[in-house]
């Protein structure tokens, strides 16, 4: 159904009707009125004016709501007794409570009748849930205080008598604002019976969350004593987080180190390319004029490169520094394209011994190449011409 608009339809109204005034035959209107001046566009009224039939509004006033409030709590020719479990009696309307809930309109076709009311009764809960229960049936309405000390009662009259308004209500307070840690393991046990997954999911992420604290609450004792199969679902989640959770930690780690691989294969060929006058020696300040070298390797990768430019042993295997610079020159090697080109020392000479290189490391190198290409895009200068091999 499409929507209501107030606005267009008094305007299209008040155009209808000044076109059929103007229309009207001359016969039909005196001199006088030939001379009266046009008259004013009729009112536009107020959108807060509720005195009409407005088709698909979904609003409902509050003085509505404040109504149906005062007939519950006056009970204002009422035709039902709810019985609660230490004997109360609350007043109620057959046709309402029928209407807004099709087990109770069951439950009172057969109750029986006494003195005029038809009784049935609520047992299981509180008296004063089972009156904001009664309550929101007629309004729609309920009071904060009440909804956080009774919603799990409240969860449960909705489930139990299909009242999806108060569900949706209840489900979304808990949420929202009223899922703790003590309360958490009675939600999810609830939560199950009463078919509302997304709490479920609600309740199982918290747990794993504040798995500590939870596992020391009555809840959770009570728990594991009645329902031991909820207990080891709930312990093998929480495995299963952290498992993830270092899993990604290992994970954000190698990014970490591919990175710094980029960066140094950045470095590098800024080094050997264009030769870095900012960082200076490693044991001076920068001058006033000077600025920091904007290759975040530059300044280690240095300090390596003249390591291995004036080492006596230079050779893989006999220097620990050496071998990381001749890894390093290898990963440049297999990661450039132009190597004919290239002022990376050794560049061609790796080129020309991977045709010569044992197949059995050669996957190793290539799923590096990969990683390290991965870990910050096609980008710079040494990307231009690179691909994973």
């Amino acid at each position: 159904m499409e929507s209501f608009d107030l606005d267009s339809f008094d305007w299209r109204l008040e155009e209808s009707i000044s076109a059929d005034f103007l229309a009207a035959p001359e016969a039909s209107t005196s001199s006088s009125h030939n001379s009266a001046p046009t008259p004013p566009p009729l009112p536009r009224p107020s959108q807060t004016d509720f005195s009409k039939s407005l088709i698909g509004c979904s609003y409902v006033p509050n003085e509505t709501k404040m109504t149906w409030d005062r007939i519950f709590q006056e009970g204002y020719e009422a035709d039902a007794h709810v019985l609660t479990d230490n004997k109360e009696i609350i007043l109620g309307h057959s046709s309402v409570l029928g209407m807004a809930s099709p087990v109770l309109m069951s439950m009172l076709k057969q109750a029986k009748v006494k003195d005029g009311f038809r009784r049935i009764k609520i047992p299981g809960v509180p008296t004063e849930a089972v009156r904001a229960f009664i309550r929101f049936l007629y309004s729609s309405c309920y009071e904060q205080d009440e909804m956080n000390k009774l919603v799990l009662h409240l969860l449960v009259l909705s489930h139990t008598f299909s009242v999806p308004s108060l569900k949706k209500v209840c489900i979304n307070q808990l949420e929202q604002k009223l899922l703790t840690v003590e309360n958490v393991i009675d939600v999810l046990q609830l939560s199950r019976l009463c078919d509302a997954p997304r709490l479920d999911l609600f309740c199982v992420r918290l747990v794993v969350k504040n798995f500590k604290t939870v596992s020391t609450s009555e809840g959770w004792k009570v728990m594991k004593r009645v329902d031991p199969k909820l207990e080891q679902e709930l312990l093998e989640s929480v495995v299963e987080m952290d498992s993830k959770k270092q899993e990604k930690m290992k994970k954000a780690e190698e990014r970490r180190i591919y990175q710094q691989l980029y960066e140094a294969m950045e470095a590098l060929i800024h080094i050997c390319q264009d030769g870095c006058r900012t960082i200076g020696p490693r044991d001076q300040v920068l001058k006033g004029s000077q600025i920091t070298c904007k290759f975040s390797a530059c300044k280690g990768l240095e300090s390596l490169v003249r390591h291995f430019s004036g080492c006596k042993t230079r050779v893989p295997g006999g220097c620990v520094q050496c071998k990381r610079m001749w890894q390093l020159l290898e990963l440049h090697s297999r990661m450039c394209g132009e190597p004919d080109h290239c002022k990376v020392p050794l560049c061609k000479h790796f080129k020309e011994k991977m045709k010569s290189h044992s197949k059995k490391d050669e996957p190793k190198w290539k799923l590096l190449v990969c990683k390290v290409m991965a870990a910050k895009g096609t980008i710079s200068s040494i990307s231009a011409h690179r691909q994973c091999m």
